[in-house]
């Protein structure tokens, strides 16, 4: 653990020099909140049935609220984690480690810390911007949201680790985890709420690990108490992508 923790740290610091990786986990998710929030706004029309079926009884910003939390871990699990390990494994950093006799299990904790640790800052600024600049509601269970939140951590970063595994080239990675980030951010409830979505739409949604993590913090954060149909597909993805991630894991 002790050497997960010192590469980690030196990791941190390498991140910090990604303009591509720090735009995704910061930048993008606080501009596209603001926009969001700036065109529908926060109100809500009691006598509107149709409004209170899309936006589930709440303000537009405060449904919002919760899947940017997801969206920022999204965004380290496609982007930013895979894309370091694939460029590690393109440049023979990778293969330097293992010469060095430094075990998978460190490389790759590692690189999940990383991710973790910056999805956790990415996702407090959310909230904190989102309270701060439009009055926000905050979870109605902390404790819930904040276990849900852990398990999206852990989910995104086994995709991410698998994204990684798999993909031969940075590029590859690169072009995978924008598609799929993008396509998340459209159809997963971070972008149009799915109930304004067509059956096809919503049926592609079902499907996308993004949804299930939305679907998971967003009740426990409005009060629908917690969803275990929505924890035990988030709990699956992360058991098989992490077991194809160490599975197929290639040094070089």
């Amino acid at each position: 653990m002790r050497g997960v923790g010192k590469l980690a740290w030196i990791e941190t610091k390498l991140f910090v020099r990604e303009p591509l990786a720090l735009l995704f986990a910061f930048a993008f998710p606080f501009f596209m909140l603001f926009v969001l929030a700036g065109v529908f706004g926060n109100d809500v029309d009691p006598t509107d049935e149709e409004n209170l079926r899309v936006w589930r009884g709440v303000g537009p910003t405060d449904y919002y609220i919760s899947t940017y939390v997801g969206l920022v871990m999204a965004s380290a699990g496609l982007i930013t984690l895979p894309l370091r390990l694939a460029s590690y494994r393109e440049t023979g950093v990778l293969r330097r480690f293992r010469a060095a006799g430094v075990p998978l299990g460190v490389v790759l904790g590692a690189q999940v810390l990383v991710a973790i640790g910056m999805a956790i800052i990415g996702a407090a600024g959310i909230v904190v911007a989102g309270r701060a600049a439009y009055g926000a509601q905050m979870p109605e269970s902390w404790p819930l949201v904040l276990v849900g939140s852990a398990m999206g951590l852990a989910m995104f970063a086994a995709i991410g680790l698998l994204l990684g595994a798999i993909l031969p080239t940075s590029r590859a990675v690169q072009g995978a985890g924008l598609t799929l980030f993008i396509v998340m951010m459209m159809i997963s409830g971070s972008g149009p709420p799915r109930e304004v979505l067509t059956t096809v739409m919503q049926t592609v949604s079902d499907g996308l690990p993004l949804t299930h993590l939305n679907l998971l913090v967003q009740d426990a954060w409005l009060g629908f108490g917690w969803n275990t149909g929505q924890a035990l597909v988030v709990v699956a993805i992360t058991v098989v992508a992490g077991f194809l991630a160490v599975r197929f894991f290639r040094w070089e």
